[in-house]
């Protein structure tokens, strides 16, 4: 790999959403004394024993979204309430939609795998889950939105690529080979993206305005979720733990350790904006 430069390395031209491994979606309150943070009630809000995951907040926070499948690994966008502790169904569709994030109030993306298998950003209406819209680019794995026009996401290419995309112009730029899926949006000019291979994982902030790229740190290629929150800053999972970045130390610490909790792996995590809610997705 090389540092301070955005070359990295993601898939293929294949699905990333095969086989689906039996995942679980824990909602934990939060706990806060004077500058310290607690894990407090935990609930499991999986619809059904399976593969729950992909969460995300609403834009307001006062829901989650997340994908869960059926027997046939067909997936659904579901939403769950936090005040009411009710889910329901967004879209029930024979299209299979993963990753979902509310876009703007009441619209949601996602990426969908269409009948003729190809896997494209949809635009979706979060009330009554009709597909209202799609964006060009194909072979979709992962994504994040810069800015309302700038997408970045990561192709199934051979080897997998990571692309920049202007939604008004239609240009796409590659940025790099083999990026991990762990790639966030900082603000609407900077980012933090994964480049991994089989042994480690190199985390990069990327700033498009300079188009500099500064290596940040580098860990065990089995973690590539990666979290950035406006009051944590950057987190990452690794094993049952989050961890959290000191930059001035240049070292990871532990922020929570859900191992209490009985959980197994955790990969994929998010919270709210306040800071009151963490959800996490165990691997089973």
């Amino acid at each position: 790999m090389r540092a301070g430069s955005l070359f990295f390395a993601p898939l293929f031209c294949l699905s990333l959403f095969g086989q689906l491994p039996k995942t679980e979606l824990w909602l934990i309150k939060l706990k806060k004394e004077k500058e310290s943070v607690f894990l407090g009630k935990s609930v499991n809000i999986s619809p059904k024993p399976g593969y729950n995951n992909q969460p995300s907040f609403s834009l307001d926070d006062r829901s989650l979204y997340f994908v869960s499948a059926d027997s046939n690994q067909q997936t659904d966008i579901c939403n769950y309430t936090l005040r009411s502790g009710k889910t329901r169904k967004v879209t029930q569709t024979q299209l299979s939609e993963y990753s979902p994030q509310e876009l703007k109030p009441g619209v949601l993306c996602a990426v969908v795998v269409e009948k003729d298998s190809a896997q494209r950003i949809h635009e979706i209406e979060a009330t009554t889950g009709v597909h209202s819209k799609v964006l060009e680019p194909d072979s979709i794995g992962y994504y994040c939105f810069l800015n309302a026009d700038t997408l970045v996401y990561y192709k199934l290419t051979k080897p997998h690529s990571l692309r920049l995309y202007e939604l008004s112009t239609k240009k796409e730029s590659w940025l790099g080979n083999s990026p991990g899926r762990g790639f966030k949006a900082i603000n609407a000019y900077a980012m933090y993206y994964c480049l991994k291979d089989s042994l480690t994982t190199e985390l990069y902030r990327y700033n498009f305005r300079l188009q500099k790229a500064e290596l940040i740190s580098t860990f065990h290629s089995g973690s590539e979720d990666i979290v950035w929150h406006p009051k944590l800053g950057l987190l990452r999972s690794e094993g049952t733990r989050i961890m959290h970045f000191q930059e001035n130390l240049n070292d990871w610490k532990p922020l929570f350790d859900l191992s209490i909790m009985g959980l197994h792996r955790v990969t994929r995590f998010a919270f709210d904006k306040e800071y009151k809610y963490m959800v996490v997705v165990d691997n089973l």
